[in-house]
């Protein structure tokens, strides 16, 4: 048997796509009938497997049962999520980052490009890419020489048109696949026992100066908190700037990474996420199970 450092990406890709496609399911009947706690049977039905089944996987999935998977993705676990967020995202701001180099628990340490870099579109650079499984499906890697440059994810199918997003956003780029490169990024980052602080995950921030700073802000929200997009505007000194905070979000070009999908409406709501609601609950409840 291999260890799990030695498996490749064509023995992970059966599974972790079989498993994501019950789970997307699954979290689709949940999100539309959330409020009345739907019982693991019909989830299940949903899903299309038995409920033994689905209490196995969302165990090996998630770390957590179906019904408190559920509990996860409730908006009253949002807006607990929220409150307890504050404080912990304003201390971190306050005390700065000039200590310990972990920026949050996928041990981030990044740089950006400059703005004229990112205004000619990416010309000059060279990206390679490849397509990974994922515990939320197919994730889209993209790197340059200096690091992870873009994150996407993609449901079966729907591969060319993540990719053809990302290119659009440097055109004038080099774009290479290359999965032998890009596979050993796609386990450091979906991998949490590859979260180490002796070996940070470097990153490269292609954007506007002032979408850079929105996502250095959310570099600095823990697993399992969340903020609102008018407390980032505060915090970077734009607080009547909530709307262009949520284009920026938006635009974030590597997410999971940069936690994007932490970022809640002001009442708590689970909204808006470039690569689906769906699957934004899903990783807010994967991590919830992570953290416990």
């Amino acid at each position: 048997m291999l260890s799990p450092d030695r498996i490749t990406d064509t023995e992970l890709l059966p599974t972790a796509a079989a498993d994501y496609e019950v789970v997307r399911r699954a979290i689709a009947f949940i999100s539309e009938r959330w409020r009345t706690q739907p019982e693991v049977e019909a989830i299940a039905h949903a899903a299309g497997v038995t409920p033994e089944e689905l209490h196995h996987l969302f165990r090996r999935w998630a770390g957590l049962t179906p019904k408190a998977f559920l509990q996860a993705l409730t908006l009253d676990h949002a807006r607990r999520l929220l409150r307890n967020s504050a404080s912990v995202l304003d201390a971190s701001y306050e005390v700065g980052l000039s200590g310990p180099s972990r920026l949050h628990d996928l041990f981030v340490t990044h740089e950006a490009m400059s703005p004229g870099e990112w205004k000619t579109g990416g010309e000059g650079l060279t990206v390679s890419y490849g397509f990974h499984p994922s515990q939320f499906g197919s994730a889209l890697v993209m790197a340059t020489e200096r690091g992870l440059a873009g994150l996407a994810f993609a449901d079966a199918g729907e591969e060319r048109a993540a990719l053809d997003d990302m290119r659009g956003r440097w055109p004038k780029a080099r774009y290479i696949e290359d999965t032998a490169r890009t596979a050993p990024l796609a386990q450091r980052i979906f991998d949490p026992s590859r979260w180490r602080a002796d070996q940070p995950l470097r990153v490269v921030l292609i954007g506007t100066d002032f979408e850079v700073r929105v996502w250095e802000t959310l570099l600095r929200i823990p697993v399992g908190r969340a903020t609102t997009y008018s407390t980032i505007a505060a915090t970077i000194c734009k607080p009547k700037a909530s709307r262009a905070v949520g284009a920026a979000v938006g635009k974030n070009p590597l997410s999971f990474v940069v936690p994007c999908h932490r970022v809640l409406g002001k009442s708590g709501d689970i909204t808006g996420y470039h690569w689906g609601l769906t699957r934004k609950r899903a990783i807010l409840g994967w991590e919830a199970g992570i953290t416990g």
